[in-house]
């Protein structure tokens, strides 16, 4: 949430404001992820740039960056970058799924299934990549430890279990869809930055445009799903087409 630019925060408000600790608060800023706070007298106080850029770090650590990651990230944004600057930033990491994954184990997993799956169905689902075993070798049941990657596709997979296709087959899709999507991802992020980021930075971060980049970026998430998701199907009925 976006705080007003005139606060005037003490270490132990800004920590309580931001739900971290007050050490972990001294630890960024000792690695120069913070600002100096602004001095009154010997008091130090903080303000709606601190708890955005605090905001911007807990989102980058969702996102499961290192330490040194966000140090770099944050290397690239100034300072003096204003509350609605990060606030950008933050926009433009926002996870394009709400899905989060979870640990779960295998009665919860037959609750969700609405029915008691059977070894070789887990299996599948963990061939799939919709299930993860987690392994840390301290736990004689690890095996029945299991990490739901995403939610709303346990549904679909339960769904590719019943077709019971061969194991080695969906590897292969897996790679296939993996790969691919992987590229175009990276693909369209580079021409998004090349055209849009870039040009933004360049100019300055005019403040005039930052709203029209923190749209441009909300409204490309669905349109680029709705484009991938047309442009597959046209191309599976061009290759059905042409193979006939």
């Amino acid at each position: 949430m976006l705080r007003t630019a005139d606060e005037d925060l003490t270490i132990d408000e800004l920590a309580a404001r931001a739900g971290v600790t007050v050490r972990t608060v001294r630890f960024y800023a000792s690695r120069g992820l913070l600002p100096p706070p602004r001095l009154r007298g010997r008091v130090g106080l903080y303000g709606a740039d601190h708890l955005a850029r605090l905001d911007l770090i807990r989102e980058l650590q969702n996102l499961g960056f290192t330490l040194t990651a966000i140090e770099g990230h944050l290397e690239r944004i100034p300072d003096d970058a204003p509350p609605e600057e990060l606030a950008l930033q933050r926009a433009l990491l926002a996870p394009w799924t709400s899905d989060q994954a979870e640990e779960i184990d295998r009665q919860e997993l037959d609750r969700r299934a609405g029915r008691a799956l059977s070894d070789e169905e887990t299996e599948q689902l963990l061939t799939l990549g919709i299930l993860e075993r987690i392994t840390d070798g301290t736990d004689d049941n690890d095996e029945q430890r299991l990490r739901l990657t995403s939610a709303s596709m346990l549904n679909v997979g339960l769904q590719i279990t019943e077709l019971r296709l061969p194991r080695e087959m969906l590897l292969q899709a897996k790679h296939i869809v993996e790969e691919h999507t992987s590229q175009m991802a990276s693909e369209l992020r580079e021409l998004f930055a090349a055209n849009v980021l870039r040009p933004y930075v360049e100019r300055g971060r005019p403040e005039s445009e930052r709203e029209r980049v923190r749209t441009a970026a909300d409204q490309l998430r669905p349109l680029t799903i709705q484009v991938l998701v047309n442009g597959f199907q046209r191309a599976v009925n061009d290759v059905i087409r042409n193979h006939v």
